[in-house]
């Protein structure tokens, strides 16, 4: 499989994100659905609504999210909209909850290791294409978050967020076997991947780099420095590079990440999801200045 092209700039500001955007050459067609974290109540990490305002603007995108599957601000959707309200989104976008309302929409994975179905928010078939804006940071449970982590847990319903957590087993949402619930997450990040095929664009945010998730009400504040933005139409190879800047820093706050990586045997998931097929590990990394 050939090499994926993955550009990188320094420069972390909102323009930043439309360049990386353009440096891609596509435009992404029809409705576009923006899916981006919300941020937990509390969180002090999240990427702001103004950080993004230039970039969903530019595509004219919808703002959308899902329920959480846990308990906190974002797990009903009368408190996720409420919370959307607080957090400045509804103020500067169209919002969309997309799985406020049943039935969840199911996509098959045929091919999936560990499940063979994807429960996601219905209203996704609102939408012709996809920008997944992702903030790069740490995860207590996947280890990180980024792109592959949006494709799965963040597009999936509160239900199938479960189903995923619990590698098919909603009862088992916290205490399945972490290499099945990973390979769960690259099968469901397989399934809405397919689902747009040519029409999505991944750009993951490397700042504010917690080893804690945006979904933690109570996070870490950063260890890392701010690293940069980046931009592919490959999630597994976008995340790749991420995982390597974040090794090959010489930031002294590293070690504590990589840490959190290694934990929960992170990088696990995109080895699975190469494995499933969607895109390679193998990437040539282009600076934009």
């Amino acid at each position: 499989m050939a090499k994926s092209k993955v550009y990188f700039t320094k420069e972390i500001t909102p323009e930043s994100v439309v360049k990386m955007y353009e440096a891609l050459g596509k435009e992404l067609p029809g409705r576009v659905a923006v899916k981006l974290h919300s941020g937990e109540k509390g969180n002090q990490n999240y990427l702001r609504p103004e950080f993004v305002k230039s970039i969903v603007e530019r595509v004219k995108g919808t703002v959308v999210e899902c329920n959480t599957a846990y308990d906190g601000e974002r797990n009903i959707t009368e408190k996720h909209e409420k919370l959307m309200e607080e957090h400045g989104w509804s103020k500067y976008f169209k919002v969309d909850i997309m799985d406020g309302e049943g039935p969840d929409k199911v996509l098959e994975i045929p091919n999936g290791k560990v499940i063979q179905k994807d429960y996601v928010g219905k209203n996704i078939d609102n939408y012709d294409s996809m920008l997944v804006l992702s903030h790069f940071k740490g995860h207590p449970m996947g280890g990180y978050g980024g792109a592959l982590k949006q494709l799965s847990i963040g597009i999936a319903s509160s239900y199938g967020k479960a189903f995923i957590h619990g590698a098919g087993n909603p009862e088992e949402i916290w205490s399945a076997e972490q290499n099945k619930f990973l390979e769960a997450m690259a099968d469901s990040a397989s399934a809405v991947a397919k689902h747009f095929e040519n029409r999505i664009v991944y750009i993951n945010v490397m700042c504010n780099m917690s080893v804690d998730c945006d979904c933690c009400a109570v996070a870490e504040d950063p260890c890392m420095q701010d690293i940069g933005i980046l931009a592919s139409l490959v999630p597994i190879a976008i995340d790749q590079a991420c995982i390597d800047l974040v090794y090959n820093s010489d930031d002294p706050g590293r070690n504590h990440f990589i840490e959190r990586v290694e934990r929960q045997n992170g990088i696990y998931t995109i080895e699975v999801a190469a494995m499933l097929g969607f895109g390679s590990r193998e990437y040539e990394l282009i600076n934009i200045d």
